[in-house]
């Protein structure tokens, strides 16, 4: 059976984009995997730019509002950040809820090499927790 996971964050545009990236390549086929925003800000460049350095391709990625979603009953929500937490409306759903917050890596400053280090620190962050997520919570069903 497999399981539907939606990834929340602020825009939709880098931190929930990265999380959808590597749980979909981590997961394969145990999980169909959506990622929204409570509001849209599109995919940050930088964010399809970091995810290409580790061959993982977002470039066709769109970014969402959680409201086109409502129809349906995912097994997992996982915010990834403080934000979306606080603000997610709440949807009947039998869901698992998950919470990490990651750094907001649109907010970096400094030059472009510090912004871009910004961007793969996030971006190793977010793949070490998919990895464990997908370790604890997807691979039962095999």
């Amino acid at each position: 059976m497999t399981k539907k996971i939606l990834v929340l964050c602020t825009g939709n545009s880098c931190r929930s984009q990265i999380a959808e990236g590597y749980l979909r390549h981590f997961a394969n086929e145990n999980a169909e995997v959506y990622s929204a925003g409570v509001e849209t800000h599109g995919v940050n460049p930088k964010a399809i730019a970091t995810m290409q350095e580790d061959d993982i391709d977002i470039s066709n990625h769109t970014s969402n509002n959680i409201d086109e979603y409502r129809h349906i009953d995912f097994d997992f929500v996982i915010t990834v950040c403080d934000n979306a937490k606080e603000r997610c409306p709440y949807f009947p759903t039998k869901a698992k809820k998950f919470h990490q917050n990651f750094p907001d890596p649109a907010k970096a400053t400094g030059s472009g090499e510090e912004i871009n280090n910004q961007f793969r620190q996030v971006r190793q962050q977010i793949k070490d927790y998919c990895v464990r997520f997908v370790a604890e919570n997807l691979k039962s069903n095999h």
